[in-house]
């Protein structure tokens, strides 16, 4: 029953329902007042990387997407979102302004970085930190982006981060790398 499911999704261009990882967790009843979770199955959904904070950022040719954020007072939060394109080259170019966006935007006291990491066809990993009289402050967030063939898979987490470290990134990338092994379910691999 789920294979014809996500055989109809691909057909239709649809990411079907249950089929990203925190899917579970947000549909859990929360009594908890200081934290939530938040779904959209809006195609037109903002990019949850986002470094000069634009709507349009990633749009162009998206047939669909579904995203995942949770967050947690005061200042923690994670996020998952899967965008489908019309095909690799429009998810390359939203890939691509991604990395312009992170090399390009932030302020005096918040800045953006990226680097390339081995992951599916291409991806990034993007630090946002904050910065007080030049050095690193407590403030920050870390995220993977991978594309795989017309397919990105975003993984973000935000919170209490101090100075940047290659072991910002572990969830994120233990999260993607989980998408990669079933993204090819929904895209055109």
């Amino acid at each position: 029953m789920l294979k014809m499911i996500l055989v109809a999704s691909v057909i239709a261009g649809a990411i079907p329902q249950g089929f990203l990882l925190y899917e579970k967790d947000a549909a859990k009843k929360d009594r908890n007042p200081e934290t939530s979770w938040t779904v959209s199955r809006k195609k037109t959904a903002k990019s949850v990387v986002n470094p000069c904070d634009r709507a349009a950022l990633g749009q162009a040719g998206r047939t669909s997407a579904k995203t995942i954020v949770y967050t947690a007072v005061p200042d923690y939060s994670k996020s998952e979102q899967v965008i489908l394109y019309a095909d690799a080259a429009s998810a390359g170019a939203a890939l691509t302004a991604i990395r312009s966006a992170a090399a390009s935007c932030g302020s005096k006291g918040y800045r953006f970085s990226s680097r390339a990491v081995k992951l599916g066809d291409a991806a990034l990993a993007v630090t946002g930190q904050s910065y007080h009289k030049g050095k690193a402050a407590v403030g920050g967030e870390r995220a993977i982006v991978v594309r795989r063939a017309n397919a990105l898979i975003v993984y973000t987490q935000a919170g209490e981060w101090g100075r940047p470290a290659a072991a910002d990134f572990a969830r994120q990338t233990k999260d993607a790398g989980r998408m990669l092994a079933k993204i090819c379910q929904v895209a055109s691999c």
